[in-house]
C-alpha cells in the first residue's frame, strides 16, 4: 500500500530483502506518528545504498558527497533552527569517509537525528569490509579475513559525551520504532545506529544473526549513567541494543542564534554595511 510520504515515479534500487526497506518504512512511520510536517523536514545523505533513503521519501533532501552529510546537516539546522533535520547513511559513509565529521558533530551538538544503517559491509561497491566489519570477515578484498578491530560508534559517541546514544536492530521492529521516536524527541545530537543485513554481500551478519546476537537493555537500566553506558557499549557477546545514554545540553544553533529561530534567508541585510565589509578585504 502506498504511504503518504512515498515519492512518486521513483524506482527503488535496493536488492529484495535488504534491511534498508525496513529502515525506510520505520522512518516514514515515525515521521507520520509524530506528526512532523514533511515540508518542514529535510534529510541529508552522502553516497551508498543507505544514502538513497531520502530519494524514496517525500520530504526535502540534500544528497551530498561520500561521508559529508554531517557538516551539511549542521549548517542547515543552524541556518533554519525550526527545521526537523535528519542525517542518514551507511556505516562506511558515516564512520569511514565521514569519521571525522561524525566525531566533531557530536562535539558541536546540533539538534539533529543521525541515523546510520550498519550492515558491517560496503554494499554499494560490492562487498569490501567496512569500519564495523568483524574480525575474520572474508571479502573479495580481505581474502584472508579482516584483521582490524571493528569501529565501535557507540563507545566513541559516549567518549565524546553525545547527548543521545542508541543502537537498534531493524529485525526487532517495535523496539526500533520506540527508540527512534525517543531520538526525535531529544533536544540535541541523537545517534541511532541501526543493525540491518546486506543480503547479498554479507552472508554472516544476517537477520537471524542479529536476532541471535543482540539483547534489549533491561527496563531497569539507567540511561543517565555515562560509565555504565560505556561498559555496555563494550559488550559484544551478545550485543546490547536500546538507549545507552541520554543527557541534554545547549545546542550548536542555540549558541550562535540564541532564541532566534528565523530562517536566515528571511532576514534583511544592510547592503551598505556589507559593501563596506567587502571593501576591507
Amino acid at each position: 500500500m502506498k504511504h503518504p510520504l512515498d515519492r512518486t515515479n521513483i524506482n527503488n534500487a535496493w536488492c529484495p530483502g535488504c534491511g534498508n526497506f525496513g529502515i525506510l518504512k520505520l522512518l516514514k512511520e515515525v515521521l507520520t506518528e509524530l506528526d512532523l510536517d514533511p515540508k518542514n523536514t529535510v534529510i541529508i545523505s552522502g553516497i551508498g545504498q543507505a544514502s538513497k533513503t531520502p530519494y524514496y521519501i517525500d520530504t526535502h533532501m540534500f544528497g551530498g558527497l561520500h561521508g559529508r552529510a554531517m557538516p551539511v546537516a549542521t549548517a542547515i539546522k543552524a541556518s533554519n533552527p525550526s527545521l526537523n533535520v535528519i542525517a542518514e547513511g551507511g556505516d562506511g559513509d558515516m564512520y569511514g569517509e565521514g569519521g571525522n565529521h561524525f566525531m566533531h558533530t557530536i562535539r558541536r551538538n546540533p539538534d539533529i537525528i543521525h541515523i546510520v544503517h550498519n550492515n558491517m559491509v560496503y554494499g554499494l561497491t560490492k562487498g569490501q569490509a567496512s569500519p564495523t566489519s568483524q574480525k575474520g570477515f572474508v571479502t573479495p578484498v580481505q581474502v584472508k579475513g579482516v584483521s582490524s578491530e571493528p569501529f565501535n560508534p557507540i563507545s566513541v559517541a559516549l567518549a565524546l559525551k553525545a547527548g543521545f546514544v542508541s543502537r537498534v536492530n531493524i529485525g526487532n521492529y517495535a523496539h526500533a520504532k520506540t527508540v527512534l521516536k525517543e531520538a526525535f524527541l531529544h533536544k540535541g545530537y541523537a545517534l541511532v545506529d541501526i543493525f540491518q543485513p546486506c543480503v547479498v554481500f554479507n552472508k554472516v551478519n544476517t537477520y537471524k544473526w542479529f536476532r541471535d546476537n543482540t539483547y534489549e537493555l533491561e527496563s531497569t537500566y539507567e540511561k543517565n549513567n555515562l560509565l555504565s553506558a560505556m561498559q555496555k557499549a563494550l559488550e559484544n557477546d551478545p550485543i546490547p541494543i536500546g538507549i545507552f545514554y541520554q543527557s541534554e545540553r545547549s545546542t550548536f544553533e542555540e549558541h550562535f542564534r540564541g532564541e532566534d529561530k528565523k530562517a536566515l534567508f528571511t532576514l534583511s541585510h544592510d547592503l551598505k554595511k556589507l559593501q563596506a565589509l567587502f571593501e576591507t578585504y
